[in-house]
């Protein structure tokens, strides 16, 4: 899955680069629109009372820094670890660079669990479609 994006003022820090956890959040946006695509509605899928699927590990790796108006895309590929946990690889692509030179790496891991409990399950089958895709 492709996410296209451009880099927001919101998103830099003082330095007028992207600050790294700006990144890991757009990253985010990317997982979130790539479980939209596949047909998962998003507002039941973070609201669900029986299952909740926080990350409980991220990463991130700059190979060059990322300013205000620059356009990026970001490939991601879902890794399924466990019948409970599964892995997201993120590739930050800035799209005007005709090298296509990666400026950034992320990684986050997810882990399913049963809210009221806070034990871990099996991921919904609607997950493992969205890994498995």
């Amino acid at each position: 899955m492709k996410y296209l994006r451009t880099v927001q003022l919101r998103d830099t820090d003082a330095a007028g680069v992207v600050y790294f956890a700006n990144l890991l959040s757009i990253c985010h946006e990317a997982y979130e629109e790539s479980i939209r695509s596949a047909k998962i509605d998003l507002k039941t899928f973070f609201t669900n009372s029986q299952v909740i699927v926080p990350i409980i590990h991220a990463e991130i790796d700059f190979k060059r820094p990322l300013f205000c108006g620059e356009e990026i895309e970001i490939t991601l590929k879902p890794i399924l670890l466990t019948q409970n946990q599964f892995s997201i690889d993120y590739q930050v692509w800035q799209t005007l660079l005709t090298n296509g030179q990666e400026v950034a790496k992320a990684k986050t891991i997810h882990v399913c669990i049963e809210p009221n409990t806070r034990l871990r399950q099996c991921l919904p089958e609607s997950l493992l479609s969205w890994i498995k895709d």
